[in-house]
């Protein structure tokens, strides 16, 4: 069902499998990226952003509020073209400069490509966003493959490491490195042990990441979403979990994408200048303590 006055999805939702990693066209209800609803100001004004896991889901909502505040955009994404095409229609509609670089971030070589063709497009990186992510859901330790274990930290945690390393000396006073991690850093979910772990990981890379980089005037935090309604919902979990989506968190309903844009924003932004180490939980009313 959907509620009429915010249309925003509730569960129940249909079943709805999908071959991972998902695909934005083939949900229903489609996803809210904030196509129709998030205005600009000109918080980003004259700014360049990266990122990655941009082609739809968070990484769209992000890149449409980029754009629509006045940020030209480096959007990295694995392979799903035309995903990431519909969000850079979306950037250029709003009248920015974009440059769509797919690619494996697991591979070092990749980041350091990615930043590589940043800077030799735009000339310095302001803002780093690291939203890539891979998830896959097991019923039990036995279930998990080594080679499964060792992508999700390879996607999830290791491709940030890359990607900051070689960002870093490309941003100068002022900019801003944002890290998506998850509720399930705080509030493990129980068929996603490897997931969990690299979310928990990301959170502990971010507050260290925001003392070694103070110095240079670089800030780092993390957003922790709750349950958000992307692609890799129905790409990784099993009908009945798709079905009851949201329903674990006190508004007893998934987040859309577009509610998830303001905090990056805010981080990117230079009203976040003294906001450096922190956690920020959009989470549905889930406290994250």
């Amino acid at each position: 069902m959907t509620d009429t006055a915010t249309h925003r999805a509730e569960p129940p939702f249909d079943a709805q499998p999908q071959a991972y990693p998902g695909s934005t066209a083939a949900m229903t209800p489609t996803p809210d990226h904030g196509e129709d609803s998030y205005r600009g100001s000109g918080r980003l004004a004259g700014k360049i952003a990266v990122v990655t896991g941009a082609d739809s889901g968070i990484g769209r909502a992000v890149a449409i509020a980029f754009a629509r505040e006045g940020a030209d955009l480096v959007l990295s994404y694995l392979d799903e073209d035309i995903d990431a095409r519909e969000t850079a229609r979306w950037v250029q509609q709003a009248g920015r400069r974009v440059v769509l670089v797919p690619g494996d971030l697991s591979d070092p070589s990749h980041g350091a490509a990615l930043v590589s063709q940043a800077v030799e497009e735009f000339g310095r990186i302001d803002v780093l966003v690291n939203n890539a992510g891979y998830q896959k859901c097991a019923d039990s330790i036995d279930d998990i493959s080594v080679e499964d274990w060792n992508r999700h930290f390879a996607v999830n945690v290791h491709s940030m490491f890359y990607l900051v390393k070689a960002a870093v000396p490309h941003m100068a006073k002022g900019a801003s490195i944002i890290n998506t991690a998850s509720m399930n850093a705080k509030m493990p979910m129980e068929r996603q042990l490897a997931y969990s772990s690299t979310k928990a990981a990301i959170t502990n890379f971010t507050a260290n990441l925001a003392k070694l980089l103070a110095d240079k005037g670089i800030r780092a935090n993390a957003v922790l979403p709750g349950p958000i309604w992307t692609p890799l919902i129905p790409a990784t979990m099993n009908d009945e979990e798709v079905e009851g989506f949201g329903k674990q968190v006190p508004m007893q309903r998934p987040g859309q994408p577009a509610e998830l844009a303001p905090p990056y924003v805010m981080l990117a932004s230079d009203e976040g200048s003294y906001i450096s180490g922190a956690m920020i939980a959009v989470t549905g009313g889930a406290a994250l303590l």
